[in-house]
């Protein structure tokens, strides 16, 4: 139980540090806080709310695993180095590729609303 409440209190001072210095992130989780309520009206059921939820989610989850892999080549070297610059450019790629998917699950969800 020790080691899950130390998480939780790593888990809470990353979010500290990420709400307080990566653009991205901030307006991330601004996008989820409008996307929460939004959804409720968008969804016609539990199960797509739930999908239109989890897209925003995953955006986030992308977004702090880019962040930590940006920071950690960082830490490493802060010059040029091919190898780190593709492993920031698969960071990037995965958080657009989450974007992509999210605008997909909102789409289909406002289609099927629409029609």
């Amino acid at each position: 139980m020790d080691r899950i409440v130390k998480a939780f209190y790593n888990s809470v001072a990353a979010w500290r540090v990420l709400i307080r210095s990566e653009k991205a992130f901030q307006q991330e989780v601004a996008l989820l806080a409008v996307a929460l309520p939004l959804a409720f009206f968008v969804a016609v059921d539990g199960r797509s709310y739930l999908m239109l939820i989890g897209s925003i989610l995953l955006i986030l989850i992308v977004e702090v695993l880019n962040t930590g892999i940006e920071a950690a080549c960082d830490a490493y070297t802060r010059e040029f180095h091919a190898d780190i610059k593709i492993a920031k450019d698969c960071g990037s790629l995965a958080v657009l590729l989450s974007i992509t998917l999210a605008l997909g699950v909102w789409g289909v969800a406002l289609w099927e609303k629409l029609s």
